[in-house]
């Protein structure tokens, strides 16, 4: 689990890909001393596990196929900047949300409004996704925590302080610019549990049992 706090801005300095999965290395300044093989990080929010530490500061993952293909790592080019996030240990304090890590689809820039030093961005996500995105919810974009502030159909709107610009790579995002885009998972449970109920069915408890 994650919480949608960006602690380094890395890059992506090798790609390898094969018929059914590809291999990256990335490069990052945090500090890896504690880290293991076997090890999730978030980039750009989407959860991968450590498979190598071929240099110093940098470490290697396996994409899958449905990891490609619902995300922006299928166009990913070299030296690319990401957004990382190693996962959450206990203890640690919980600034953001509750991330999964787990990438829904892609969302793409249409629009953006300075307002004195913070940016104003529309983004446009696929219609599936739509009924998941609330005002005032939570949204994850390329990992970094956010607030929705309004909706319209399939569009909704963030707003980035200043520091978000500066220390994520969402600073640097221009117009139709493709974003990885994880929904908060409250309602995807909330509209599980509604598929299954009836005007004839209730959750049953040890005290109505």
């Amino acid at each position: 689990m994650f919480t949608g706090i960006i602690q380094d801005v890395g890059s992506i300095v090798r790609i390898e890909h094969e018929d059914k999965q590809s291999h990256f290395t990335f490069q990052t300044t945090l500090d890896m001393s504690a880290w293991q093989l076997g090890d999730s990080i978030a980039v750009d929010g989407c959860c991968l596990t450590i498979t190598d530490f071929p240099k110093p500061q940098q470490w290697c993952a396996t994409l899958s196929l449905e990891t490609l293909k619902l995300t922006h790592f299928s166009s990913a080019k070299l030296s690319q900047q990401v957004n990382m996030e190693p996962a959450l240990r206990v203890g640690d304090a919980l600034g953001g949300h509750i991330v999964s890590g787990h990438i829904d689809g892609l969302a793409t820039l249409k629009n953006i409004k300075n307002i004195g030093e913070h940016r104003l961005l529309c983004f446009e996500l696929p219609r599936v996704l739509a009924a998941y995105v609330v005002k005032k919810g939570s949204v994850t974009l390329n990992g970094t925590s956010l607030t929705i502030n309004d909706v319209s159909d399939a569009s909704f709107t963030v707003n980035l302080i200043p520091h978000t610009l500066a220390h994520t790579n969402l600073g640097a995002l221009e117009l139709h610019d493709r974003v990885n885009i994880e929904t908060d998972m409250l309602g995807r449970y909330v509209e599980r549990l509604l598929s299954f109920q009836s005007p004839n069915t209730f959750i049953q408890t040890k005290e109505t049992e």
